[in-house]
């Protein structure tokens, strides 16, 4: 449905805004204009494929993939209303961080207790070490790694194919584990995913048509962390989705540097993919590059 949604997004004048563009300069304020305007809510071109497909061939005697799927519609909704949001007016005046934070805890939450009582999930598999029983630790656990791992796939989407390339990528490799271990249900799933991401991908490639917004990139953070907890190999998140956590923790190391040195910066820009073109890569360059580090941390 790509270019039906496309137009579609065109006619509600749903274009990419962008703050305090003033204060940038060069070729990345040059890069933000030419991006001005593009619809963006695209994410809405991929779910709706996911959760079309999921209902009709993957939930009879697999009612365990209401899980994945109602935190991907859930957190995907919540997406949605803060990129409307943002574009009332042309202004910038979405949801506050703290409202959309406590929604997003509230998802994983669901999801987590789902996770311990029904599906009877509640251990900590460590890599060639073993199996170990945390119990009602597993709750708070999850919903940390859920509502961050949304966060992270969220910072993630700020250059073209970006974020979808590198959660294809992350998918595939849980794909691949749910495969080995008979989960039939969840490895449908994450390809489900994978093949709607590239048919978003086709129109999102440079210059993109469409960008998924918040509407997109917090759908695909939650429901690749609920299908890691449903193969029990959580703990692989950070190796699996090396891209996705290196640029949460730039953010996060350049906020406490800033308040440590009282405003000397450790990176020229964050996320991390803004230091890079700032140090002169091209846009489709530091994409690549982002997405041979992710296929890296797949394999690995």
């Amino acid at each position: 449905p790509g270019p039906q949604v496309i137009d579609w997004l065109k006619q509600l004048k749903f274009g990419q805004e962008y703050k305090d563009i003033a204060e940038t300069s060069g070729d990345f304020k040059t890069r933000l204009l030419s991006k001005k305007g593009t619809p963006t809510m695209g994410g809405v071109i991929f779910i709706s494929t996911v959760v079309i497909l999921t209902i009709a061939f993957n939930l009879i005697g697999r009612l365990s993939m209401l899980l994945p799927l109602g935190v991907l519609i859930g957190t995907a909704i919540l997406g949605g209303i803060d990129d409307r949001l943002n574009l009332v007016g042309g202004q910038r005046t979405g949801l506050t961080a703290r409202f959309k934070m406590i929604w997003l805890l509230l998802f994983a939450g669901i999801g987590a207790l789902v996770l311990y009582y029904p599906l009877g999930l509640h251990s900590i598999y460590v890599p060639f070490i073993g199996r170990y029983e945390i119990g009602l630790f597993y709750i708070p656990i999850a919903i940390l790694v859920i509502s961050g791992t949304a966060n992270a796939v969220n910072l993630t989407d700020g250059l073209d194919t970006l974020a979808g390339g590198t959660a294809a990528v992350a998918f595939t490799a849980y794909g691949i584990i749910a495969f080995l271990q008979g989960q039939v249900q969840v490895v449908t799933f994450c390809f489900m995913m994978v093949g709607a991401l590239f048919g978003f991908l086709w129109f999102n490639a440079h210059p993109a048509q469409v960008f998924m917004g918040d509407t997109g990139s917090l759908a695909l953070g939650a429901s690749l962390a609920t299908v890691a907890f449903m193969t029990g190999q959580w703990l692989l998140l950070p190796v699996v989705g090396a891209v996705f956590f290196a640029e949460t923790a730039s953010v996060m190391l350049q906020v406490a540097y800033f308040k440590r040195t009282h405003g000397k910066r450790l990176f020229r820009m964050t996320p991390l993919h803004h230091h890079f073109e700032l140090l002169g890569w091209s846009e489709t360059q530091v994409t690549l590059r982002f997405w041979l580090i992710g296929m890296i941390a797949g394999l690995l």
